[in-house]
């Protein structure tokens, strides 16, 4: 089994004051300058106070059942559903992934809305999600790289608790991990702590497949990544 460990500089993730608009609902120049300067500022901070990884683990002799849309990784049974499902069930392995931005953001976020500063508190969410999500697609991208001179290649990352998939299943993906992997723990709810922290599967095979857009196979109207493709059209 391998394991694979990625600690990325906050400037890795590119993130800018135009992308953080456009996951808050703003089409580029709609929002005012107030709000850019928040932003910019809640950036430098966030720049500052990230601890940014990500970790895997590759397992190989997988096992997937057409008939239950299931797949067993060692002695865990995930039950992924039709979309999810569809979408890995040519692998020849599954890499579980963490990532996290750590649990600065999570706090600011959280005191700004207790003193009453909503949308501070509101900035410094989004930015932590960004952050988890970014440190999520460079470790993807790292992980393409590495499986491609063996011929093999990757799906898109996929989530317990999106595209059908229980986020109770949480509790079985970290069941296959060392505890405090990646420095991140799981409580009853399958709510992940830090709270900006994202986990899942990748397929990896030789007969998988990457799609540069994956919400057309979902149907979760309320998703973040939804709406960031509704305002960029």
């Amino acid at each position: 089994m391998e394991r694979l460990t990625f600690q990325f500089s906050f400037q890795d993730l590119k993130l800018d004051v135009p992308q953080v608009e456009r996951t808050m609902g703003y089409k580029s120049g709609e929002s005012d300058e107030v709000l850019a300067e928040l932003i910019g500022a809640a950036l430098d901070e966030a720049e500052q106070v990230c601890h940014i990884k990500a970790e895997l683990r590759i397992f190989r002799g997988v096992s997937f059942n057409g008939e239950d849309k299931t797949v067993r990784i060692e002695d865990e049974v995930f039950d992924l559903k039709k979309i999810v499902y569809s979408q890995i069930r040519k692998s020849e392995a599954v890499a579980v992934f963490l990532a996290t931005a750590g649990d600065r953001l999570g706090i600011m976020s959280r005191q700004a809305m207790k003193e009453g500063d909503l949308l501070k508190g509101y900035v410094y969410d989004i930015i932590g999600s960004e952050v988890a999500d970014g440190a999520a697609g460079i470790m993807q991208d790292e992980l393409e790289k590495t499986i491609k001179a063996g011929g093999e290649k990757i799906t898109n990352r996929y989530s317990p608790g999106y595209c059908g998939w229980d986020v109770a299943e949480q509790h079985k993906l970290f069941r296959l991990m060392p505890a405090n992997f990646c420095g991140i723990s799981l409580n009853d709810s399958a709510l992940m702590s830090p709270e900006k922290s994202v986990s899942g599967f990748i397929g990896i095979g030789r007969e998988v497949r990457f799609n540069d857009y994956t919400c057309g196979l979902c149907d979760m109207e309320d998703c973040i990544y939804r709406r960031i493709r509704k305002v960029k059209k």
